[in-house]
């Protein structure tokens, strides 16, 4: 399926209904945009604990340390809220 939309000047644009119905999307909802060399990868951000976080051998450098350091956040997160309820 190919959509195309317009850039607002804001630097919004809209993600066509089709594909937010297959891909569940909702209002709030978190997208990651991914460079790379054959363009523009944008994906949900999924509230998952880690698991299948696995990214194929040909991602940048810079892919694997943001996922990295999203991982450490999301860890210390984790590990705050369980000090914080004992």
């Amino acid at each position: 399926m190919s959509k195309s939309t317009r850039v607002t000047e804001k630097g919004q644009a809209t993600i066509p209904k089709p594909l937010r119905e297959k891909y569940d999307l909702e209002p709030g909802d978190e997208v990651v945009w991914v460079d790379t060399d054959d363009g523009i990868v944008v994906k949900k951000r999924t509230q998952g604990s880690g698991r299948g976080m696995l990214v194929p051998d040909d991602t940048p450098q810079e892919t694997r340390d943001e996922i990295a350091s999203e991982l450490a956040t999301r860890l210390r997160t984790r590990r705050d809220r369980n000090y914080e309820e004992e």
